[in-house]
């Protein structure tokens, strides 16, 4: 703890932190990863080292009477070629777990992806500063959830009274692991990703494994599940291996297997539940891959495979929720531990009429939180999996 001009800077530590499974030192600061070293050195994946880095679910939680504070950051912006600039990501500020502010930081490095042309490109800049003032007087629990879609090394904590970790909040802890629609998509803000929401109204811990583009039964992903400490955990399975098409019927269902067995060796008896895919009407039927569009007044994607192909053991949603359906029952015979979610209970057909996918495949605002009530009210209530 060091005292500048009213200021006191406190290092930026693992126990200030929650939600991470590691933390690497940087030049700058402290990079906060939702995979551990181990499985990003098994990675040769542009998308899924991109995505782990983003800290959706990760936050600092602090106890102390301080009245301001700044967050030193270093985030890393996205630029897609051929769409419309991306706003700067969100940092949100719970006091004693009620919302107490939002703000942004401006600056930092940008990263352009050219998506048609398959390349990515840094450009370094500067970090930014994140304050908040006039918080309430006396000692609080204080919470700054982490931009859920934007790379953030913390570089500085400044506050004017001393602080220090917050206290156990003896809740059970929800492991979860999930494309990018659990990843956070385009949530308002890293508190309104539905599994933040979900997590909440269930009154747990989070830890989000949620990775955009990424959740494809890694066995890297499945050890890190297997080693983090978890009391509840949940996977939701589909959507990125039919829109990246990485692999046929053949192998879906032991790859499945594999990834169950190994979360299991860690959790041989907690609850574990597999959720299939949400509707997602482009891929219901037709398999992929996934291409984006740029033709209309924003980004779209459209699938580019053959429905035809569904014959020769290619994947689409309706083929992989028979699967999951399948192996699930078959395992629950000897796990009385495990169960089933049909993804379209969270959204479905009624759903996509009212409240329709804006580019085709990830839910907007609105439909997260539809998305995490509807999972608070299956998963955690009496008779759900995690009741």
């Amino acid at each position: 703890m060091h005292t500048t001009d009213g200021w006191i800077s406190t290092p930026l530590t693992r126990d200030l932190l929650r939600g991470a499974l590691d933390l690497e030192r940087t030049e700058r600061g402290l990079l906060p990863h939702r995979l551990p070293a181990r499985a990003r050195a098994q990675n040769t994946d542009g998308q899924l080292a991109m995505a782990e880095s983003q800290p959706s679910g990760v936050r600092l939680a602090l106890r102390t009477r301080a009245t301001a504070l700044e967050l030193d950051t270093l985030p890393t912006k996205r630029v897609y070629v051929g769409a419309p600039p991306r706003p700067d990501a969100v940092y949100e500020l719970l006091v004693d777990g009620r919302p107490a502010g939002r703000a942004s930081v401006a600056g930092g490095n940008t990263l352009t992806i050219d998506m048609a042309a398959g390349t990515a490109d840094v450009q370094p800049g500067p970090p930014g500063t994140l304050r908040f003032a006039d918080l309430p007087e006396g000692d609080k629990n204080i919470e700054i959830w982490l931009p859920h879609n934007e790379t953030t090394e913390l570089v500085a904590l400044r506050t004017n009274a001393p602080v220090e970790p917050a206290p156990d909040p003896g809740r059970r802890v929800w492991l979860h692991h999930g494309s990018s629609i659990s990843h956070g998509s385009d949530a308002a803000g890293p508190t309104s990703t539905w599994p933040a929401l979900a997590a909440r109204l269930g009154g747990v811990e989070l830890v989000n494994l949620g990775l955009g583009g990424a959740a494809l039964l890694d066995p890297f992903t499945a050890r890190a599940m297997r080693d983090t400490p978890a009391d509840l955990i949940s996977i939701k399975i589909g959507i990125n291996v039919v829109n990246a098409d990485v692999m046929r019927l053949r192998a879906f269902g032991p790859a499945v297997h594999g990834f169950l067995d190994t979360v299991r060796e860690g959790h041989p008896t907690a609850p574990l539940l597999v959720v299939s895919p949400l509707l997602c009407p482009v891929h219901e039927d037709t398999p992929g891959p996934l291409a984006p569009d740029f033709s209309g007044d924003r980004l779209r994607f459209v699938a580019m495979g053959d429905p035809a192909e569904r014959a020769s053991g290619k994947l689409t949603l309706n083929v992989i929720r028979e699967e999951l359906s399948r192996i699930v029952a078959q395992r629950a015979a000897e796990d009385e531990h495990l169960y089933y979610l049909d993804g379209r209970e969270l959204y479905g057909e009624a759903d996509e009429a009212e409240l329709p996918l804006p580019d085709n495949v990830h839910p907007d605002a609105a439909t997260h939180r539809l998305i995490g009530e509807r999972f608070a009210k299956l998963a955690f209530a009496d008779g759900g999996a995690f009741g």
